[in-house]
């Protein structure tokens, strides 16, 4: 059993792991070097794809002799595969490390393993320390790991009748300046951003992350365009920073995976009511953000379309995670029951 020592260096290690990047496929993992005396020996994380995982870099800052007989305490089950750096398991064994602690198991089919390999080669494992305070850290990247797919916001804006233009079909502006703000601000924290060829074709958008000066953000999402239909050579996201990915929305899921498989591991779906609803229908959303505008519209332009919903019992049911209020509107964030 882990001890009181090794939970506190546990937390430690959680910390080490927040330095990491929030965007991309790999995860956010920390690692503690500690001598059998309980002297930490070095710490490190993992900085991003193709830079060195955790507990290399943890090793990096010990000396040649001083990690043969250590623990190592890490956050996520050390891989047990060749990317674009070697195993974990290997360094770990090459340097002696006499006991590994971590608190996360490896959901990978490929990268999983670690821990049954550093038992088998001698080593004293032990996992599941702090389980729960890991896995609720790692919680968006478990769901892509463990789904195969990116995690899906969906946004809209909308009047309190949940109406998305008026009957005209004009839309700008719904929701105030500082609603408008925060979304671009939600757009940064995304590794790409989904709308349908409708909307490209009817509002033209950039797709970009903007600052409330025009100014673009620094880390901008990966445009994606789902739909058949041809874009104009002047639409305004093919001067993105990034060039735009097309799929044809037949089959989402596939969809989703072939992102995911390109290193998307979120993805911000700001399109119409048909790409919204064809994501809802799928049950593929995991977190929606609604923003409501103090007004009603009436009429036809619903912010969702049919859902094959036929009764009350068929409703999709979700869990108000947070309620905020930005300038003049309300900002709701839900997820769909029994995900949150």
């Amino acid at each position: 059993m882990a001890t009181e020592r090794e939970q506190q260096l546990m937390r430690r290690a959680l910390e080490l792991a927040a330095n990491g990047p929030t965007r991309g496929v790999n995860p956010q993992v920390g690692c503690v070097i500690v001598s059998p005396d309980g002297t930490v020996l070095g710490e490190g994380w993992h900085r991003g794809a193709g830079s060195a995982h955790a507990e290399v870099d943890a090793l990096s800052h010990v000396g040649s002799d001083a990690a043969c007989g250590a623990t190592a305490i890490v956050t996520l089950e050390p891989c047990n595969h060749t990317g674009r750096t070697g195993p974990c398991v290997d360094a770990l064994l090459d340097a002696g490390i006499a006991r590994v602690v971590y608190a996360v198991d490896d959901p990978g089919t490929v990268s999983s393993g670690g821990g049954a390999r550093l038992a088998a080669n001698g080593v004293s494992v032990e996992s599941g320390v702090l389980r729960e305070q890991a896995e609720a850290f790692l919680g968006d990247w478990l769901t892509t790991a463990r789904s195969g797919r990116p995690l899906v916001m969906l946004k809209w804006a909308s009047s309190l009748d949940g109406r998305t233009a008026a009957a005209d079909g004009s839309s700008k502006w719904i929701t105030g300046d500082q609603a408008r703000a925060d979304v671009h601000r939600l757009r940064t924290r995304s590794d790409a951003i989904a709308v349908g060829t409708g909307t490209v074709l009817a509002d033209n958008p950039s797709l970009t992350a903007r600052t409330a000066t025009g100014e673009l953000y620094e880390d901008q999402p990966v445009p994606v365009v789902f739909g058949i239909r041809d874009l104009p050579v002047d639409a305004l996201l093919r001067q993105h920073p990034h060039p735009h990915v097309r799929l044809d929305g037949r089959d989402l899921e596939s969809d989703l995976r072939t992102l995911r498989e390109r290193g998307i591991r979120s993805l911000f779906v700001e399109g119409g009511p048909t790409l919204a609803s064809a994501f809802v229908r799928a049950g593929l959303v995991d977190e929606f953000v609604v923003y409501l505008a103090p007004a009603v519209l009436g009429g036809d332009h619903l912010a969702l379309t049919d859902l094959g919903v036929g009764n009350i019992a068929e409703a999709h049911r979700l869990s108000l995670i947070d309620v905020a209020r930005v300038g003049d509107d309300v900002r709701l964030t839900l997820r769909p029951k029994g995900r949150n």
